[in-house]
């Protein structure tokens, strides 16, 4: 198993990338080989301050890096050199079984859509955040932040690749879905939402729950919690901010130390022909150690592959 990391991604990059993958490689069997595509020498010259021999690790050596605040297409373009670029092209040839970034988002979405594209039947691809619950168990919550807008098909595609991500990455059998409303029953909530209500309550591609509201964000009576991308980002940075103020009035409690970032490391792109992971701009190394440890199980569970073949 080959997996790509970005060592320019992220608003720390390259220390923090190359520290995390210091600690996956810790973490991680040695059948699985990390591949750092960025500064070799740089990369080189960290891991060995560290005490830690660089040839653990496999090289990709460029200097040519796509910056955060750079308009995603035109810097792709532009630059076929820059380390996401040949992360994707080393994904589309098979030399890597993953690729992950903390780095531009919206470029990691350009890469998944137009080298690797998406897989045929999806309308949209994904992403997603994992929701913890008092109980131990996870919510996914999907979309968090690339499809603004959605028709009521694509929140019933949603459902989809939702649902086989829990299955598969979290083991979560025969996964209930909710759609997220203003209301439980079916009449409330917007135009859209009312749509894909009528959409998902019959579906066989999935088990639907029915409608759920904002408060149910953290509830084990669900899996999965399928709204567009502007509602599931607001609710996602709401949690993060709540777990910000949480540790600054220096609270320790289990389940809400569980809604720290840094332990779900990134997330997959679902919904593309291959495994893609994106992680948060401030990923610290911790961070970027759970996201390349993430990009593991998903190539393990053959997640993109499923999709496909649910697809077809």
């Amino acid at each position: 198993m080959r997996l790509g990391l970005d060592t320019f991604g992220g608003d720390f990059a390259p220390d923090s990338a190359i520290l995390g993958a210091i600690e996956a490689r810790q973490e991680l069997s040695e059948n699985v080989e990390i591949v750092l595509i960025g500064d070799e020498s740089i990369s080189r010259a960290k891991i060995q301050s560290q005490g830690v021999n660089p040839d653990i690790f496999h090289f990709v050596h460029t200097t040519d890096r796509i910056e955060m605040g750079e308009h995603p297409a035109k810097a792709f373009k532009s630059k076929p050199k820059s380390s996401i670029s040949l992360g994707f092209h080393y994904l589309k040839t098979g030399e890597l079984d993953a690729f992950s970034s903390a780095g531009n988002s919206g470029a990691m979405m350009v890469g998944s859509m137009f080298t690797i594209q998406a897989v045929p039947g999806v309308i949209r691809p994904s992403v997603t955040s994992a929701i913890p619950c008092p109980n131990g168990s996870m919510n996914i919550l999907l979309d968090v932040g690339i499809n603004a807008d959605c028709k009521p098909d694509v929140l019933y595609q949603f459902g989809v690749l939702g649902s086989i991500y829990a299955q598969q990455v979290f083991s979560i059998k025969e996964p209930k879905v909710g759609l997220l409303s203003m209301g439980e029953e079916e009449e409330k909530g917007t135009m859209q939402v009312q749509a894909a209500h009528q959409l998902m309550k019959d579906s066989r591609d999935f088990n639907f729950y029915g409608n759920v509201e904002g408060r149910d964000l953290f509830s084990d009576e669900i899996d999965v919690i399928v709204t567009d991308g502007f509602t599931g980002n607001v609710m996602l940075k709401e949690a993060e901010a709540f777990y910000a103020m949480i540790k600054k009035r220096g609270i320790n409690d289990d389940f809400f130390n569980r809604l720290n970032y840094e332990i779900y490391g990134g997330t997959p792109v679902l919904g593309v022909n291959g495994n893609v992971i994106i992680g948060h701009g401030i990923s610290s190394a911790r961070a970027i150690k759970n996201m390349i440890v993430h990009s593991l199980e998903v190539s393990n569970a053959q997640l993109a592959e499923k999709i496909k073949n649910a697809f077809q």
